[in-house]
């Protein structure tokens, strides 16, 4: 599942060890575990009390409500782009599987929720679950990914402090604030030790998300370009808007890469990207195809959620052999 080319999220403070509550918005939450509300893409996000029914429909939503610890709470999920990560597999295990895709709207309200939180803004319009609006006509809640509003301009800057400010919207969502705090603490320590290491620095890097007519790329803003930015690495494609970016393979054979992200989705393996490289007449004398550089990361990594950092470490990894 891709999201829209820009993205969503609001910087904050600069990276520290210390946790910070930083958002696309100001959120309040009862500690007792009363009402809650949160800005989110422009709409006010008000329960009497932390969601215990709620539905995720996109990996992200069920990851970052996984990552606090709010399985218990979750009354259905949906939509994987690749296996969930074996740290949170047992707890999705208890969850039910609404649809492979975007459930209907009918499977979704069977089961009462009180919250719905997307990924991407797609999953509210009138073809998939319904509007936003629709469902508060209802008195459900809903939630979607800062980065990826459905109004540009509701969609602040990239940051790795807006990834933790959507790790905290939804440990406010879930009454787990400390929880959050949890998740964000052991991704700023990751992040400061990754870009002390610095084992990317005077190397460039091709993000390959899908298709082969017009390779799909990371470009120059959201998830993608976090990941290479935390290595020291430079993203050849870093100076293209957006989150990801339709591109050329002229472009690419001009730039050679020195290492090649190869994201790995159901709907695109890393496998046929790989083959593809090694078997066409011009990419198969790319530099890192000679060498073999290439790296493959979960699509869920390489989306802003608690799986970004793992992403970086990834690549980090990747370079220091």
């Amino acid at each position: 599942m891709r999201t829209l080319n820009n993205t969503a999220v609001l910087a904050c403070a600069a990276i520290v060890l210390t946790v910070s509550a930083c958002s696309d918005s100001s959120s309040e939450a009862d500690p007792a575990g009363g009402a809650i509300s949160l800005q989110n893409c422009g709409r006010t996000v008000s329960m009497k009390q932390p969601a215990t029914a709620a539905i995720t429909v996109n990996q992200g939503a069920t990851e970052s409500a996984l990552a606090v610890g709010a399985g218990g709470r979750l009354a259905g999920t949906a939509y994987l782009d690749s296996a969930i990560a074996p740290q949170w597999a047992d707890a999705y295990a208890e969850v039910p599987v609404l649809s492979d895709k975007y459930p209907t709207r009918e499977a979704v309200l069977e089961k009462h929720p009180d919250l719905v939180a997307a990924s991407y803004s797609s999953a509210f319009t009138d073809k998939t679950l319904g509007t936003q609006q629709s469902f508060a006509d209802l008195g459900v809640a809903t939630y979607v990914s800062p980065f990826a509003c459905e109004d540009a301009s509701t969609r602040p800057k990239s940051s790795w402090d807006a990834v933790a400010g959507e790790n905290s919207d939804y440990g406010v969502l879930f009454g787990r604030t400390a929880e959050a705090d949890e998740v964000n603490a052991r991704m700023r320590a990751t992040l400061a030790d990754l870009t002390a290491r610095s084992t990317g620095a005077g190397k460039t890097v091709l993000w390959w998300d899908s298709a082969t007519d017009k390779p799909y790329v990371g470009a120059g803003q959201g998830g993608p370009q976090l990941v290479i930015e935390a290595t020291g690495a430079k993203n050849i494609f870093a100076d293209v808007p957006g989150n990801w970016a339709d591109a050329g393979w002229e472009s690419v054979l001009k730039a050679d890469p020195d290492m090649i992200v190869l994201v790995d989705a159901d709907w695109d393996t890393a496998e046929a990207k790989k083959k593809y490289l090694e078997s066409d007449p011009a990419l198969k004398d790319l530099k890192a195809v000679g060498t073999g550089s290439f790296v493959v990361i979960p699509f869920a990594e390489g989306t802003p959620g608690p799986r970004l950092i793992d992403g970086a470490t990834k690549l980090s990894d990747a370079f220091a052999k």
